[in-house]
């Protein structure tokens, strides 16, 4: 037996943020970063509280990667406080800390139920309908996810205001992410027709409006759809998991800093060839491996069919690589000039490991080898 469940009440389109007017609590904890209180983004939030007449008091120390200190930090403010509610305002960072603090507090000081909104200032990682939170042990230099029910918002607020000043770099990092959710949860093994058809959505979203997001931030239209296309890829892998795209790419944010969109993006195409396990004798092959099939499903959806489904495989990978050059993002870590040969190299093993071990691995539709894995690890340092 299988289940498709949503948790998650989703208020989107024009003026969303007016239901923190009406939300049914009084006291509330909004978490966020310095950048949304600097940047008086936070005025957005704050007004309709105002308005409303709510208490609320704010944690601002949250930072890239949600690491489990600035989590600790948290949870004594959240002790301390008590709130009725958080609202989590931010990217994946601030939303998975949220998630990580209310669920440390509640277990230290069980006071009753808290709520959970979250809204988005990035489209890109889908946290505020997961029930998945990222945390970073940074002395270790390992990204855990978590992964619980109790994880998931109970209201996320889509408004694409939060996110029209989001500079063109982080809006091809964040658009790529959703793209790769969609993708890794459309060809997993867990996937079925409810997830296929979010993730299904959230590509076509992609195909048409990312490229437009990118090149024009104040294309507001663009930008409601990407927010969009973000939370549906977020409520498709939320059931259906990810692969190793993901796997591979939490690995290179704990050692190296690599921003996670930015990461799955490099890997994702090295990724759709291992799955699809296409290479020079593949079209006299008479059997192929069921993510061929898929893989040529979502080459239709872009507009990309070819004659058979070992070019429409190519075509897919060709397409991703396009959007990479087409949005600066570079191709290989040589390419980010940040890190050394020998520093990457000495890396390789652990992330393999670490990779293998994560929990996106399972439902990637090949299973792995760590040497699979070194081997896409070292594709990517260089063509």
């Amino acid at each position: 037996m299988k289940t498709f469940e949503m948790k998650t009440a989703i208020h989107f389109g024009e003026n969303a943020l007016e239901r923190l007017e009406n939300i049914p609590y009084k006291r509330v904890l909004i978490i966020t970063d310095p950048f949304v209180v600097q940047s008086k983004m936070i005025d957005l939030i704050t007004r309709p509280l105002e308005k409303a007449g709510k208490e609320y008091d704010i944690f601002h120390n949250v930072v890239p990667d949600a690491p489990v200190d600035k989590i600790a930090d948290g949870v004594k403010k959240f002790l301390s406080y008590q709130p009725e509610a958080i609202i989590a305002v931010g990217g994946g960072s601030a939303i998975d800390s949220s998630k990580a603090i209310r669920e440390f507090a509640l277990k230290i000081n069980h006071y009753g139920e808290v709520g959970l909104i979250a809204i988005p200032t990035t489209s890109g990682t889908g946290s505020e309908v997961t029930s998945f939170a990222v945390v970073n042990d940074t002395e270790a230099k390992v990204k855990y996810p978590l992964v619980s029910d109790s994880l998931t918002a109970d209201e996320a607020i889509l408004d694409a205001e939060l996110v029209k000043s989001v500079p063109p770099a982080i809006t091809a990092d964040t658009g790529m992410d959703v793209f790769t959710h969609a993708l890794e949860s459309y060809v997993s093994t867990g996937h079925n027709e409810f997830s296929a058809a979010l993730a299904e959505k959230a590509m076509e979203i992609c195909g048409v409006f990312l490229l437009r997001a990118y090149l024009d931030g104040s294309d507001m239209h663009a930008r409601q759809k990407m927010h969009v296309a973000s939370c549906l890829a977020g409520l498709s892998f939320n059931t259906a998991g990810l692969g190793i795209t993901h796997s591979m790419a939490h690995q290179l944010g704990a050692m190296f800093h690599i921003p996670h969109g930015r990461a799955n993006a490099m890997l994702l195409p090295h990724i759709v060839e291992f799955n699809a396990n296409i290479n020079k004798r593949s079209r006299s092959q008479k059997t192929y491996l069921p993510a061929v099939e898929r893989y040529a499903l979502v080459a239709h959806i872009l507009g990309l069919s070819n004659y058979n489904q070992v070019m429409s495989v190519r075509s897919l990978v060709n397409w991703i690589q396009f959007m990479q050059k087409e949005m600066n993002i570079p191709m290989t870590i040589q390419e980010l000039g940040t890190i050394t040969p020998d520093a990457y190299f000495a890396a390789v093993d652990k992330m393999a490991e670490a990779a293998l071990a994560d929990a996106c691995t399972p439902t990637n539709p090949r299973t792995p080898t760590k040497e699979d894995i070194i081997k896409i690890y070292t594709k990517l340092w260089s063509f």
